[in-house]
């Protein structure tokens, strides 16, 4: 039952983080992001208005938000947002929550795309993002560098229909074009890319039990598990990917930490990359496997 009692949004922030406590490894982060949410408002601007009132309908919303939460439904979602970058994407349950460690498969695309003088060979650079889902590492790569193309490709059409409308929100569309595809299966013949890059299925079937509740349950399995070890999306991949290369293209892709020699090796096992690079992230774990195409 929903109290009469005058609840400012200090005291609303304060109770319910303890009440997160029970359910959430962030629980005064979660109860900014909702009530921010709520009020329409940023988080920074819950601070400069901490007095502020909550009327009767504003508490109630909060409040179940909370208690979704609680029941383990992560944050992303409730609030059908997710910050990427200097992205604000919409996301829901069709595609993953991006995540921070992603960033560091961005920043490996753009050290790669920067390698050339895009100027003086007088195009600009392609890009092909398999399996896509929200569109954040598309979108990312065509609002930080200023002429790259981006075919972006997912198997299930209800997370290229939220990548597009990511695209159209963002006012990023006209460099990025939507494919319904399979890795490489609805690509037309003789599609080429200076860069590849994906963030494929990497979860073990018998890990998925020891993720968190709100991944297991709430985020699409399919983008998730990718069989008995973990490796079969890499396995088809990597060696249906050099076809699709220009000459020196680069392949990057996003890894389990615990993968990173098994991935390594199924590049080294193609034998069509060299050099083979591991880029750790920002916690200093290995993150991308990336490989140079030589013909």
């Amino acid at each position: 039952m929903v109290s009469h009692t005058r609840l400012t949004v200090e005291r609303a922030l304060n109770d319910q983080a303890r009440r997160l406590r029970a359910g959430s490894q962030s629980p005064r982060l979660d109860a900014e992001l909702l009530l921010a949410h709520v009020l329409g408002v940023t988080r920074e601007r819950l601070y400069a208005q901490p007095e502020r009132v909550l009327d009767a309908d504003e508490r109630g919303r909060f409040e179940s938000l909370v208690e979704r939460r609680l029941a383990g439904e992560p944050v992303a979602y409730l609030t059908g947002h997710k910050s990427f970058r200097d992205l604000d994407l919409v996301v829901s349950p069709a595609a993953l929550i991006p995540r921070p460690e992603t960033e560091t498969l961005v920043e490996v695309a753009l050290a790669k795309l920067a390698l050339v003088d895009w100027r003086r060979l007088g195009r600009p650079p392609r890009l092909l993002d398999v399996g896509t889902g929200s569109g954040a590492i598309a979108l990312a790569l065509v609002d930080e560098h200023p002429s790259v193309q981006v075919v972006a490709t997912d198997v299930d059409e209800r997370a290229l229909q939220l990548a597009h409308l990511n695209a159209g929100r963002l006012g990023l569309g006209a460099r990025v074009e939507f494919v319904h595809s399979d890795l490489f299966d609805g690509l037309p013949g003789g599609a080429l890319f200076d860069v590849i890059v994906s963030n494929p299925p990497y979860v073990a079937e018998h890990e998925l039990s020891a993720t968190l509740p709100d991944v297991r349950e709430y985020e699409p399995v399919g983008a998730l598990v990718a069989g008995p070890e973990g490796l079969d999306v890499y396995e088809r991949l990597v060696p249906a990917a050099p076809p699709f290369l220009r000459t020196a293209g680069w392949l990057a892709v996003e890894i389990a930490e615990m993968r990173s020699r098994e991935v390594i090796d199924i590049f080294r096992d193609c034998g069509r990359f060299q050099p083979i690079e591991s880029h750790d992230d920002l916690s200093g774990r290995p993150r991308v496997v990336a490989g140079q195409e030589r013909s």
